[in-house]
């Protein structure tokens, strides 16, 4: 596991920002002028408003150790090793807008949160048609800064149907402690949904099929016919006025 040493760190200037002149104005004029507005803070001292070259940091952000780089900050006559701990996009162009940095103290350790790095094509892939799911991507981990990994690597090649791979299964060591729940799944294989067309005897009948009445309906009609066809009777039994007369 690569580590984000102090040795491989980039060194970045910072400028003190005029207290009285914060605000949203301020954060304009350093944006034209090519800065952006941040702030300094831990190690027991104050926060400090600075101004820093975005350049610098999406430097670091970008660099294979990204926001975990641990990175030698000068500002003013303070030196001091930092990390960036925070950050914000301008939504639209997604140009750097503000960051955060915190002071590291070396002989400390901290909190950090690292990605999980898959290697190897897993063997329920290969041979049992299945696809890797990638459940949790960062682990939460404590050490000191000189051994925060750049990643936590762990081989899935044997990993088939039924078989998960946890937070317990990554490679630990003596260096840092995982503060994730180590029963959490990282990865497991899962099977690949197939969509079954229906055949042509299934559409032929849904095209032909008729809609059935509603029960309402089919039972206001039946009783409808009912009552036509008891009538009927009724009306061929009833005598004629006329014919009454003719048998007196």
């Amino acid at each position: 596991m690569a580590t984000a040493t102090a040795k491989n760190a980039n060194a970045i200037e910072a400028q003190v920002r005029n207290e009285e002149s914060r605000g949203k104005n301020e954060a304009r004029r350093l944006r034209v002028s090519g800065k952006i507005p941040a702030v300094v803070y831990g190690a027991k001292k104050d926060t400090v408003a600075v101004s820093v070259d975005p350049k610098d940091i999406s430097r670091i952000l970008h660099s294979e150790t990204g926001h975990n780089t641990i990175f030698d900050l000068k500002l003013g006559n303070e030196n001091t090793k930092a990390m960036i701990v925070d950050w914000q996009y301008e939504p639209i162009k997604g140009n750097l807008m503000h960051i955060d940095m915190k002071r590291i103290a070396m002989d400390q350790k901290l909190r950090v949160k690292v990605p999980i790095q898959l290697a190897g094509v897993p063997e329920g892939v290969k041979t049992q048609g299945g696809i890797l799911e990638q459940v949790l991507r960062e682990v939460e981990i404590e050490c000191l800064p000189t051994n925060i990994p750049k990643s936590i690597d762990a081989d899935v090649t044997a990993l088939v149907f039924g078989e998960v791979l946890r937070v317990s299964d990554l490679p630990h060591s003596e260096d840092m402690k995982f503060l994730t729940d180590e029963n959490q799944t990282v990865a497991h294989i899962t099977a690949v949904k197939e969509e079954v067309a229906p055949t042509p005897e299934a559409v032929a009948e849904a095209a032909g099929a008729t809609p059935a009445e509603p029960e309402v309906i089919k039972k206001g009609k039946q009783e409808t016919e009912e009552g036509a066809a008891a009538a009927a009777p009724a009306a061929e039994a009833k005598p004629e006025k006329g014919e009454k007369k003719e048998k007196k």
